[in-house]
Order: C-alpha cells, then structure tokens, then sequence
C-alpha cells in the first residue's frame, strides 16, 4: 500500500484518485486560512511554482479541526487563497486529520511517518513528503517554511 492507493474529494466533492499523481514527488498539507502559519502559502506556491516542471504536486487539504481556522467552505477558502495568494497547487476538499471522522489519507500518513509527540496531527501546516514511488518519507510541523523544506524536496526530483 502506498499513498497512490487512496482516493479524496476534490472542491466539487468528485473522487479524485492519488494514482493520477504517480511518479510524482507529492508535499501534502493540511491547512487553513485563518492561522499563523497561513503566511507559509506563498513560500509553497514559489515551492510549487520552481518545482512542478520537474514532477513536483502540492495537495493542500484544509482542515478547520483547530481553532476553527479555516471556515467557510473549501470553494470559499480556495478563492481566499487563489486571490490573496496566488495559490495555484491543487486544493481538495476539507478533511479531518484527527479524531474518528479523519480522512483515511491521513490515517495512513500518520502511521507512515509519526511526529515529535505521535501519531497525531497537533496543528494546522503539517507537512508530509512522498517520493516518487508513493511513500511517505518524511514529515515537518507546522513550523517548518517551505524555504526549510526545499532541500528535502529537491533529493527527490
């Protein structure tokens, strides 16, 4: 099993397959717009722009399990961070990455690469990187910049 194997929603609530994504080096995020650490969206777009010529996706997963900071619906939060960002990564629909409701994305990352404290994800801007093969290989907290996190993704491409 492999991240590739699993299926999310995109903004419209269609199943979109992570397969699509293979070969791929994948940085996924759970994210919100309300957070201090939401200024981490043009690092990842400068990440997301330099990179994806060469095989490189962010999959941005809203998440409005902490603090309630991301509310609205993920279409709402999409034109948030499109127009006062320029995002242009792919955006999904909103999740949970905690509790008995998670999504079993990440279900299956958290077991694949635990944080300094477990399984759990403690805030918004986790970050889980997957190589080319759809494994996850590394993960950085919320604290970790796109700019920190640049040379990880690089040994990958």
């Amino acid at each position: 099993m492999n991240v590739y194997d699993f299926t999310v929603k995109d903004l419209d609530n269609n199943d979109v397959s992570l397969g699509d994504y293979k070969n791929k080096v994948l940085l996924i995020v759970n994210t919100a717009i309300k957070c201090g650490f939401t200024p981490q969206y043009p690092g990842l777009e400068d990440l997301y722009e330099k990179y994806k010529d060469k095989g490189f996706e962010i999959l941005d997963f809203p998440c409005n399990q902490f603090a309630n900071q991301a509310p609205g619906t993920a279409k709402e939060i999409n034109a948030v961070c499109s127009g006062r960002f320029g995002v242009t990564f792919k955006q999904f629909a909103k999740i949970n990455v905690n509790g008995k409701d998670e999504s079993p994305l990440y279900t299956y990352l958290k077991q694949q690469q635990h944080g300094f404290f477990g399984k759990s994800i403690k805030w918004n801007f986790t970050k889980f990187l997957v190589n080319r093969n759809g494994n996850v290989v590394k993960r950085f907290g919320s604290k970790a910049t796109p700019e920190e996190i640049e040379a990880d993704i690089v040994a990958f491409l």
